[in-house]
């Protein structure tokens, strides 16, 4: 995939922008890139992405805080009722994992079943109202998306 990123990157013309891989234009491999960071005794960071991404392996999810974990829950159970070709964020069903990030965080217990059931059911109501209401808000004065996000969590927080 990063080699894919890199080529795409290069086909993009642009007068503003040019894009340089100075560890590609080194040689660098990932493997050296470790091998420099470890040499240097600092911890090696995780690859990085984001946490609802569909390239995202089960030992990524499991590593998730509860915050991420509930919003994984949130996304898929709004998406659902307009899903038709694949079952949730990590697509479709394989060997190795669900189509439903959901589904794997109920298997391994990440969250308690009482709470996943909750914003299942709960939040993409309330998640749509809130959007509903914000839509006859003048712009300038909307609340952020965010603040519904953290009053979301913090009410999970309370009941868990």
């Amino acid at each position: 995939a990063d080699t894919r990123r890199h080529a795409h990157a290069l086909t993009i013309p642009s007068d503003r922008f040019e894009c340089r891989y100075p560890l590609r234009e080194w040689g660098w491999t990932r493997d050296d890139c470790i091998a420099r960071i470890e040499a240097e005794g600092l911890p090696v960071p995780p690859k990085s992405a984001c946490f609802m991404c569909c390239g995202s392996q089960p030992d990524e999810i499991r590593d998730l805080p509860a915050w991420c974990l509930r919003l994984i829950v949130l996304i898929e159970a709004r998406a659902a009722p307009r899903l038709r070709t694949v079952e949730g964020l990590w697509r479709t069903t394989t060997k190795k994992r669900p189509g439903r990030m959901t589904d794997f965080i109920r298997a391994e217990q990440l969250l308690p079943e009482g709470e996943i059931d909750r914003i299942a059911h709960e939040a993409p109501t309330a998640l749509r109202l809130f959007q509903d209401a914000a839509a006859d808000i003048p712009l300038p004065e909307r609340p952020h998306l965010a603040d519904w996000i953290s009053q979301f969590n913090a009410q999970l927080e309370l009941a868990a």
